[in-house]
């Protein structure tokens, strides 16, 4: 039994034989040479900080220091957005809604984000959608 998962940089080959042992192999696609995973890389640094600039409004703020957490705990091009402050993960859950510097602040702020902005953000990053 195999399996393909196909990536702009390639195909991840996956095979698992009769004995339940599973190898795994990576074919990168010809033409994703240099240029290219420079572009992939622009337009992932595009996604990483239009996302948190989308956030920030509807991230619940008292003092500030949650957003600035997320600006200090994720590295931009990574792909991966940390909010370093203890307390985010419960805000993120379980906030009510509102807070004193962003009333239109609530819980899931991400997913409220994404479903609004998704868009914006592809068009910034030079992706089309479909």
């Amino acid at each position: 039994m195999s399996f393909n998962i196909q990536t702009p940089r390639g195909v991840i080959v996956t095979r698992k034989s009769g004995s339940g042992s599973v190898t795994a192999e990576l074919r990168w696609n010809d033409g994703f040479g240099a240029e290219e995973s420079a572009k992939f890389d622009k337009a992932q640094c595009i996604v990483d900080s239009e996302c948190l600039r989308y956030m920030n409004p509807l991230t619940p703020m008292r003092t500030g220091a949650m957003i600035k957490s997320a600006t200090l705990g994720t590295v931009i091009g990574t792909g991966k957005i940390v909010y370093a402050a203890p307390y985010a993960r419960r805000q993120y859950y379980n906030n009510l809604g509102g807070s004193p510097g962003h009333p239109q602040a609530k819980s899931l702020w991400f997913e409220s984000m994404k479903a609004s902005y998704k868009g914006a953000i592809a068009r910034a990053a030079g992706v089309e959608l479909k």
